[in-house]
């Protein structure tokens, strides 16, 4: 018996993908509502961000943040933000370009810092 060799060409169509149909939790709520859970979610995520950068910022110590980490972490909110540009999301856009730019900065501070020793720990105040 003679099978067909299998070549682009010839195989079975991917079907595209399509939307998530509508579930009645989603069609339950009303766009404004589910565009205010996105903003609170947005706001929250970044914001909790905001401390640790702050921090970075202030003392100059990377010792404690991963390369590795860091630089997946800034890919994927890179990426969130196109997703979020791509569906035309404005609380995505928003929440993730700030977290982007702070990511980067923090990264950029990562490569430059690396090799620095730590900041020393403050001495107390003598009595």
């Amino acid at each position: 018996m003679h099978r067909a060799r299998q070549t682009w060409e010839n195989l079975p169509a991917i079907p595209k993908a399509t939307a998530v149909p509508d579930v009645a939790f989603s069609a339950a709520l009303d766009p404004h509502l589910i565009d205010w859970v996105g903003s609170a979610a947005a706001v929250l995520t970044t914001s909790a961000f905001l401390p640790q950068a702050w921090l970075t910022f202030r003392t100059r110590d990377v010792s404690g943040i991963s390369l590795g980490m860091y630089t997946a972490f800034t890919s994927g909110v890179a990426l969130w933000l196109v997703y979020g540009l791509a569906l035309g999301s404005t609380p995505i856009v928003i929440a993730n370009a700030i977290t982007l730019s702070l990511a980067i900065s923090i990264l950029g501070m990562k490569l430059i810092y690396r090799h620095a020793p730590a900041p020393a720990a403050p001495t107390p105040p003598s009595r």
